[in-house]
């Protein structure tokens, strides 16, 4: 087989010109991938030692940086809402807080919420105003029907409105002007 060719216009073939024997250096490619995983390996070691020396500096005792004697409170915060506190552990045994815990806070609201809901009461004497229990309200909204507050529908409708409060059921109402028909 012929190592080229012949074309008609011998002028424009180069001999000399060849495809690339390797594209790629693979040793130098080899060398750099291994001093890239001996240099992780260095790297990820000397963090870790990094921070076991930042994790024995602060568990080390810090001296204190004033003779000044601070007050046993010093270091509750003033003027701020302060966390309730939950039981600990102290020599085996369970310390519990004062009774003030947000379970118990919890606990305390859902029983107060669950009385209002259950159980007659007043909620303004003065005006006579009373708290029904609300299966009794449900009842009584079911037996008498909703009040239809008069005021304007939604934008663009013309919906009928009903009232039931003393009217025969099924009573209607004019229905209101689309507020596009309407004139200010």
């Amino acid at each position: 087989m012929p190592e080229h060719l012949h074309y008609e216009d011998e002028e424009t073939f180069n001999p000399e010109t060849h495809h690339e024997s390797s594209d790629v250096n693979v040793r130098a490619l080899i060398w750099f991938f291994v001093i890239f995983v001996i240099f992780s390996i260095f790297t990820h070691i000397a963090l870790w030692f990094l921070y076991k020396g930042f994790v024995k500096m602060e568990r080390k005792e810090k001296p204190r940086l004033t003779s000044i004697a601070q007050p046993a409170d010093a270091a509750v915060p003033k003027n701020q809402p302060l966390l309730q506190p939950f039981p600990r552990q102290r020599e085996g045994k369970v310390i519990q807080p004062q009774r003030s815990t947000p379970v118990n806070d919890l606990a305390d609201m859902r029983r107060e919420e669950e009385k209002a809901l259950t159980t007659y009461g007043w909620v303004d004497q003065q005006k006579g105003v009373v708290r029904i229990p609300i299966d009794v309200a449900k009842q009584l909204v079911v037996q008498r029907g909703m009040q239809v507050q008069q005021g304007m529908p939604a934008a663009g409708t013309s919906a009928p409105t009903t009232s039931s409060a003393g009217e025969g059921a099924g009573a209607t109402q004019k229905p209101a002007t689309p507020s596009s028909e309407r004139r200010p």
